[in-house]
């Protein structure tokens, strides 16, 4: 039995903070676990730069009304489904990802909450619990399920590690460099290939 893990932001659908940080022009809130692979650090960063420029949730959540999932995403994840079941393991919180889910057609998703106070602030972020991609691969794994996963950043990469098999996708180059281990593509198509070549069943 084999299971399809999926990061969401960067291989489904855009960056959040990158297309918040274009935005509003606060270019240090373009960061992300490309560029800053400890999600502590990364997050204190972002809720501080927030707090900066007077941002809550609401601000946020209206650049994410207007995202789509990227080019040829919702086609390859209903590829994906027929084939494969499905999880999206995302370090995005609920409260970022419900409006892109409902344009993939509700897939499984598995990432972290939001602590937001009274005024909108976005007070804190709960982690669903630590390594969580990676933790969720091994349960699956308990479960009895050969896992396939694929992701684009360096908080992807005990996930890849983790599975069965790891691809890496629309990473940059810094990440491919740094883990050879993983086969690298950039096209949806490619990545097709890609799960079907790794899978024991076709």
């Amino acid at each position: 039995m084999e299971l399809a893990c999926l990061d969401l932001e960067g291989v489904l659908i855009p960056e959040i903070w990158i297309a918040f940080a274009e935005k509003t022009g606060i270019e240090a809130l373009k960061a992300t676990t490309r560029d800053i692979p400890d999600y502590d650090v990364l997050m204190q960063q972002r809720l501080r730069l927030l707090d900066e420029h007077g941002y809550g949730l609401a601000a946020i959540q209206d650049v994410i009304s207007e995202l789509d999932p990227l080019p040829g995403a919702s086609e390859f994840l209903d590829w994906l489904r027929e084939r494969f079941q499905v999880v999206i393991l995302s370090d995005t919180f609920y409260e970022f990802a419900m409006p892109l889910m409902a344009k993939l057609g509700h897939p499984a998703l598995l990432c972290h909450k939001l602590q937001v106070s009274d005024d909108g602030r976005i007070a804190h972020y709960l982690l669903r619990q630590r390594d969580p991609k990676r933790q969720a691969v091994r349960a699956f794994q308990l479960l009895n399920y050969r896992v396939i996963a694929a992701g684009d950043s360096y908080n992807d990469t005990t996930m890849l590690k983790q599975a069965e098999a790891g691809i890496l996708f629309h990473a940059p180059q810094n990440v491919i460099e740094e883990f050879p281990e993983f086969p690298a593509v950039q096209t949806f198509d490619d990545l097709k290939i890609k799960f079907l070549e790794l899978s024991e069943r076709f």
